[in-house]
């Protein structure tokens, strides 16, 4: 085809445009090299990000004062990803992945329209980042800020340019390199069968968990909310007409349907607060939590058996609008308010285990808690799930990789940002458990006050905890009395102003960080649009907000854990192996859904379960995910004979190894009874045995139950990824001291597609979609319609017949 296209209908290239195309044996462009000279207008760009980076950490770790900016963890975070992106990033890319263009990744060679689906990137970077956001950049950030903003700000940034995005970076092209294998299987190929069978069930069962805390905590957001449910559920019939459009009516074309879904999106979330106060939304949309749970059930599993094209890749883009869109919009509101800190660089928590919000010092359990937002296993399940069987190019893994969880990370920055911009007494307020309120304000002042804002207010001056002038803590907030001006309001006053302006009956211990992100992003955006009035909305914006967070990474780590199954199941009965096999999936998928299912029902109907039960193993079980993940990556590199740059992944996961082996000899051994679950079992059997009131003893039978399930799987957990970490180093042994550097990568396969590599195409990448749109494979180009592409191969076939 190519050689019967006239020269006219084809762009033409410069000496040096053509140096830098790629071509594969037939002459058809499959990609570009990236211009990497160093210009004046570079280094000078360069310079003015790596000042501004330094000048951040400055202010936010040094200099600090009593009144840090907030401004300053916008430009600190942004300059660090765009140095790390740039540099260390490309490091790792050009020393252990070393993409080739000219290789066809799979979505290329299966190509079935399901599960394998040659996406844009800038969709598929929508998919994948709205995937792996959960719940962790969300709320782990604003409970780890009862430490101080320093430590988990510290954390989140470095550790997601060192750890997170390495892994998810890695994970990703290796399993593009494998077929779109999951971990568990590339555990099996690479560790052996007893280290990689081990690998795949216990990763499988710690998914279990983290899918049902995801889904637990979207369901708390979402239950009695007809607003949110509303809002989230125009979503589906939204995401599903994206892509049948953009499958049959303008293939490729995604700048239409995305403005038109967009507009539809801020459309149905702007009527969902009429919707919700209307009959109908009462009626029919004020659902319970066991209602919820069978939606999301129902939801998941066909979110997980439909092709990708149809639900989950347009929902997740979809999302990704108002996700990336909220979160911008929150780092402007900061830039253009300057809120100041609240909470100090470092509190007395960080060195204690008396912290009203999680138990644990800082070491290791900050890094449990903020989980997702530097690194997270889940993260690896979706890199080896979803998106290696849809992303065009290798080129795109670092894009879409390491790109997309720096976006997470930044999300998980700006949660901070905005929590520790609240007033101490009212974040303490809001996060600290009923029960341990009335533990500090002492039984006299519980049974003279009579609501709750004032004995909170108690509690919190009781704290223990300094604001940032070395002072007592203290409720306060900023309000306006009936003559519209602004007046100041402390303790029991202070939280029910709150509560006013957010349009809630209370706002105290309303615990899991989720209502607090919420009241930390009205107080900024208010000030930017609407004001007072506009404090209600911004709120209950921000909750709808974060439970569509989180659902968009239930839906799609479904499918990923669906993967994982039919993978394992594979080795026993081979037709599992192929992901289009439509009963497979369908087994698989609802074997995953009703594992998750259960737990989630247990949890909204246990009178202690819920959150209480499954939270506490959800940051040890997902970052042990992640040390199996960086352990598989680890033993990759050296197979591939580049044992000398395994530093790489190896420096995350010894770290994360000590953090969550340390966490979890904690929780098993420890007889403080804020951390050890044995130790908690004891004193609740003891407790047991004394109490007569009925709904005392059910409540005491639910922490032996929950307390006995947290520690049999803490040490379940803990013995078998500690033999997953011996067999691997067996491997890794083994295969330095025989030099064999064979691995279980796929054939390479000629490619015969072109994409370009960047978010935003150069000129020279548009050139070569002009030409490719002449010269390319029908069945791949962009844009072509049904029956274009039919006519198209079949005026091929003949040309070649006569040929």
């Amino acid at each position: 085809m190519a050689e019967q296209t006239s020269a006219a209908t084809l762009p033409t290239y410069s000496p040096e445009e053509e140096e830098r195309v790629i071509r594969n044996t037939q002459g058809v462009p499959v990609g570009v090299k990236p211009d990497r000279r160093w210009t004046p207008r570079r280094i000078a760009i360069w310079g003015l990000i790596t000042v501004l980076g330094v000048l951040g950490w400055t202010m936010l770790a040094i200099v600090r004062g009593e009144r840090v900016n907030t401004i300053w963890f916008v430009i600190t975070a942004v300059c660090t990803y765009a140095i790390a992106y740039r540099f260390y990033a490309l490091y790792a890319q050009r020393k252990i992945m070393r993409p080739d263009d000219t290789n066809a990744t799979p979505a290329e060679r299966i190509n079935n329209g399901k599960d394998f689906d040659p996406t844009n990137r800038v969709v598929l970077y929508g998919h994948h980042f709205a995937a792996i956001a959960g719940a962790g950049p969300l709320v782990g950030p604003v409970l780890a800020a009862q430490m101080g903003y320093l430590p988990g700000t510290l954390w989140i940034v470095i550790g997601v340019c060192l750890a997170g995005a390495i892994q998810d970076m890695l994970v990703l092209f290796f399993s593009m390199r494998r077929g779109g294998r999951s971990l568990g299987q590339m555990a099996t190929d690479e560790i052996g069968p007893v280290g990689g069978i081990v690998a795949t069930i216990i990763v499988f069962v710690m998914l279990m968990i983290v899918l049902a805390v995801l889904a637990m905590i979207c369901v708390n957001a979402l239950a009695a909310s007809p607003w949110g449910v509303f809002s989230v559920g125009c979503t589906i019939p939204i995401a599903i007409a994206m892509g049948l459009w953009l499958r049959f009516v303008q293939p490729g074309k995604i700048t239409q349907v995305s403005l038109v879904g967009f507009a539809l999106l801020i459309g149905v979330i702007i009527s969902g607060r009429w919707v919700s106060e209307s009959s109908f939304g009462q009626a029919h949309l004020h659902l319970s939590p066991t209602t919820l749970v069978w939606a999301m059930i129902i939801y998941g599993f066909f979110a997980a058996v439909l092709p990708v094209w149809m639900l989950l890749t347009p929902r997740d883009y979809l999302s990704t609008f108002m996700k990336v869109g909220t979160i911008v919009v929150l780092a402007l509101g900061i830039i253009l308010v300057r809120p100041i800190v609240e909470m100090p660089a470092v509190t007395e928590f960080a060195t204690n285990t008396a912290g009203p919000v999680f138990a644990g010092g800082i070491f290791p359990f900050l890094f449990i808690t903020i989980a997702c937002g530097a690194l997270s296993g889940m993260h690896a399940m979706v890199s080896s799930g979803t998106s290696p069987k849809m992303i065009q190019k290798e080129s795109q893994a670092r894009m879409i990789g390491y790109g997309g969880m720096l976006m997470e990370s930044f999300v998980a920055v700006m949660a901070m940002a905005a929590a520790v911009s609240l007033n101490q007494g009212i974040y303490f307020g809001m996060n600290t458990s009923t029960a341990t309120v009335d533990n500090l304000a002492g039984s006299a002042v519980v049974q003279a006050a009579d609501n709750r804002e004032d004995i909170t207010a108690e509690a919190v001056q009781n704290l223990g905890v300094s604001d940032v002038y070395g002072g007592q803590i203290r409720a306060a907030w900023d309000t306006w009395d009936e003559d519209g001006n602004t007046v100041t309001v402390y303790d029991g006053d202070a939280y029910r102003a709150v509560a006013e302006d957010v349009g809630e009956t209370s706002i105290v211990s309303r615990t899991g960080g989720a209502p607090t992100l919420a009241v930390g992003m009205a107080h900024i955006l208010h000030q930017v649009g609407g004001g007072r009035t506009m404090m209600g909305f911004w709120y209950h914006f921000a909750i709808m907000f974060e439970a569509l967070f989180i659902l968009s990474a239930v839906d799609a780590v479904t499918r990923v854990a669906r993967f994982q199954l039919s993978d394992a199941l594979g080795n026993v009965i081979p037709r599992f192996a192929d992901p289009s096999w439509r009963i497979g999936a369908w087994i698989s998928t609802a074997v995953v859904v009703a594992a998750w299912g259960s737990l989630l029902l247990m949890g909204v109907t246990d009178p202690r379960g819920g959150i209480q039960t499954l939270y506490p193993l959800f940051g040890i079980a997902n970052q042990l995910i992640a040390a199996v993940a960086l352990l598989v990556v680890t033993v990759m590199v050296v197979r591939k004979g580049y044992a000398r740059w395994a530093w790489i992944p190896i420096i995350p996961l010894v770290f994360d190894t000590v953090v969550t082996f340390t966490a979890s000899w904690q929780k098993i051994f420890s007889h403080d009874p804020a951390l050890g679950y044995w130790q908690q079992w004891r004193d609740a059997r003891s407790l047991l045995t004394t109490l007569t009131d009925p709904e005392e003893i059910a409540v005491e039978r639910a922490i032996v139950r929950n307390t006995f399930i947290q520690g049999t799987l803490s040490i379940v957990f803990l013995v078998t990824v500690a033999f997953v970490m011996v067999c691997g180093i067996i491997r890794i042994v083994r295969t330095l001291r025989t030099g064999d550097t064979t691995t279980s990568e796929d054939p390479r396969q000629e490619s015969n597609f072109f994409a370009p590599t960047t978010m935003i195409s150069t000129a020279l990448d548009k050139k070569c979609v002009a030409e490719y749109e002449v010269v390319g494979d029908p069945a791949l180009i962009p844009g072509l319609k049904q029956a274009d592409r039919a006519s198209r191969q079949t005026a091929g076939t003949a040309t070649e017949t006569g040929s």
